[in-house]
């Protein structure tokens, strides 16, 4: 089961693992919704049902914002539809504070500042892209981020990667992704929009067969609480990968 960071009559925070989908998935792979049902049918107080429903049916969990399948993060999830419209509400008004840890190739030019830019999503091929504002269907896509630490390849000092703190503005699809590759330092791992640079650098020599995970974190969670209004705030800390090359993180 996936680790729980809090839980009460109306949410349940949780921490995603990266490679598991946060709705649920199509196919018989295991999600987050799935685990967290399995998780809310132990017999304790806290997971009995409400008056007038039967203990027959699932466990009501909503889904109130998303993170990509190979994303690692706090999430929050409703346990009634009240919490969830109130969520999904606050989502909306950008009254979540969600901050991002990655690594990406090469080091920005400025160590701090704000990315603006107009996304198209491709439902089809299931990208996005950086498009002109007057493209039909873009929608604008903000960003703050602030660089925390660069580090150099033994082998060639030209080559580096850095490690980015991220505050999202907005919630586009693949956002920071799209974003940070669009302005050429692609996230570490992302072969999606990054191609082959974004495993060019190793810091640590490996075998080319050894896959690299996407270096990107949701690791800061803040949000009023749907019933009570008392401010929760979670954080994990990014492991694992790329990560663990910084010594900020260590």
């Amino acid at each position: 089961m996936v680790p729980i960071l809090y839980e009460d009559k109306d949410i349940i925070v949780v921490h995603k693992p990266a490679g598991l989908e946060s709705q649920s998935s199509r196919g018989f792979a295991p999600d987050m919704v799935s685990e967290i049902r399995r998780y809310l049918h132990n017999p304790q107080d806290i997971h009995k049902p409400a008056a007038g429903i039967s203990g027959s049916q699932p466990p009501y969990v909503g889904v109130i914002h998303r993170l990509d399948k190979p994303v690692e993060g706090v999430m929050v999830y409703a346990k009634n539809q009240k919490s969830a419209a109130a969520l999904s509400a606050a989502l909306q008004a950008g009254k979540m504070e969600k901050f991002y840890m990655a690594v990406i190739c090469g080091q920005l030019v400025d160590k701090q500042g704000v990315y603006v830019d107009y996304l198209r999503q491709d439902r089809k091929n299931n990208t996005s892209e950086i498009v002109d504002k007057s493209v039909k269907d873009a929608k604008k896509a903000a960003l703050k981020y602030r660089e925390m630490e660069v580090i150099h390849s033994l082998e060639d000092k030209e080559k580096m990667l850095s490690l980015i703190d991220i505050e999202l503005l907005t919630g586009r699809h693949h956002q920071i992704r799209v974003q940070f590759a669009g302005h050429g330092t692609p996230l570490y791992g992302d072969g999606r929009y990054g191609g082959d640079i974004s495993t060019i650098v190793d810091i640590k020599k490996e075998p080319a067969a050894v896959r690299r995970p996407l270096a990107l974190c949701a690791y800061h969670l803040a949000f009023l609480h749907p019933v009570t209004g008392e401010k929760l705030v979670f954080e994990i800390r990014p492991s694992g990968g790329a990560f663990n090359w910084f010594s900020v993180i260590g």
